[in-house]
């Protein structure tokens, strides 16, 4: 089982629950790019996509839920 870290599965669960990259960084205390890059990271490593990246906000994917 691939090892993750603790600090994406964060980023993933605030992004999930605000609904935002930008905002899940500000609660997070981290710069957006930094959610952003440690998210792709997570998803390539599961193989999955967790988000679908829309212009207004961001929505879990099927995996993502």
């Amino acid at each position: 089982m691939p090892m993750h870290s603790i600090p994406a599965l964060r980023y993933a669960a605030a992004a999930a629950r605000l609904g935002s990259f930008s905002a899940a960084a500000r609660e997070c205390g981290v710069k957006q790019p930094t959610v952003s890059a440690a998210i792709s990271d997570l998803e390539e490593s599961l193989g999955v996509t967790l988000f679908n990246r829309g212009a207004r906000r961001l929505q879990l994917t099927p995996a993502g839920t």
